[in-house]
């Protein structure tokens, strides 16, 4: 079933109006495949132009959809050859952060990840996709691994921020994000980076600091959350909206600022009600990036980082 967000609502009587009427069609004689047709159409239309006239917030709120697609739906729909590594020799293993070897279009890659989860065990287990130091560590040994045997690296990005909690900053949290951040502008092999779901402060920024970044249509990307700079401007989460609005947090808006280089588009109604068409979007949009970035060499591509780093500062 689907979940229906605020903003969603005359989309789910309206659906809800279809079933029924399906429903009270069983068995029965009358041909009411006129009236479905015609109801079908016009939800579908509402969905669209729902969709098209979307609000910062309201992009959040999608992005952060209990449906949406993860690192493992888009393994699963468009990479072959998955081979899970884990661990950063160092500490132990993080679930939060994934990654390992895999094949995009019979092109070897390295693929690392946030995963979020899909119910409540699993969102506990992979740590609602909050990294600690030791994710962020496997992502460093994986890229140094694919720099070692000339592999590009496909980063996907889903994250609401770095794990906070104390045991993260004793084991050197900022320090992770900070030479992973650095392990990507030094990558000799090619990098693109894609914005899925929530790219969110540093833990976003340390695995897209590629030359390349993608964006899904409906995913944020942000310094902090709205909610927290709500909190820090207002004092109150309430102004969440807000400041949605002020920060630009839409690939739309990071587009207009030279913040991202493409938007991958979404199924209508976002990329939870259709994860396969989504997931094969971004993969085809992704080995487009990757053909363009091969004919580059490893100190083309660093100086093309660097420069493009430096543009968004300037």
């Amino acid at each position: 079933m689907i979940s229906y967000l605020e903003f969603e609502k005359p989309v789910a009587e309206l659906e809800q109006r279809i079933e029924e009427l399906r429903s009270a069609a069983e068995g029965d004689d009358v041909d009411i495949s006129n009236e479905l047709q015609r109801l079908e159409l016009k939800s579908a239309a509402l969905l669209a132009s729902t969709y098209e006239a979307l609000t910062p917030w309201q992009k959040t709120q999608v992005a952060r959809h209990p449906s949406r697609p993860h690192f493992r739906d888009y393994v699963e729909h468009a990479f072959e050859e998955f081979v899970p590594l884990g661990g950063d020799r160092a500490y132990g293993e993080d679930e939060a952060i994934m990654g390992g070897f895999a094949r995009l279009d019979g092109r070897k890659i390295v693929l690392i990840g946030h995963e979020k989860g899909n119910d409540t065990a699993s969102r506990l287990r992979h740590n609602f996709g909050m990294g600690k130091p030791e994710g962020y560590r496997k992502a460093i040994r994986l890229m140094e691994l694919a720099g070692r045997f000339g592999l590009p690296v496909v980063t996907l990005v889903d994250t609401s921020g770095a794990f906070p909690g104390v045991e993260a900053e004793e084991r050197g949290q900022a320090e992770a994000i900070a030479r992973s951040t650095e392990a990507c502008l030094a990558l000799p092999v090619p990098m693109v980076a894609a914005i899925v779901g929530e790219g969110g402060s540093g833990g976003a920024v340390a695995l897209a600091s590629a030359e390349r970044v993608l964006m899904m249509e409906h995913a944020v990307y942000s310094v902090i959350s709205p909610e927290g700079c709500a909190s820090i401007l207002w004092r109150t989460a309430e102004k969440a909206p807000d400041a949605a609005e002020a920060m630009k947090v839409t690939a739309q808006n990071l587009a207009e600022l030279k913040v991202i280089d493409r938007i991958v588009p979404e199924p209508i109604g976002g990329a939870h009600r259709d994860p396969r068409s989504a997931a094969l979007s971004l993969g085809a949009a992704i080995g487009e990036e990757l053909d363009m970035l091969s004919r580059h060499s490893g100190d083309e591509l660093k100086r093309m980082r660097e420069e493009r780093f430096l543009r968004i500062a300037g």
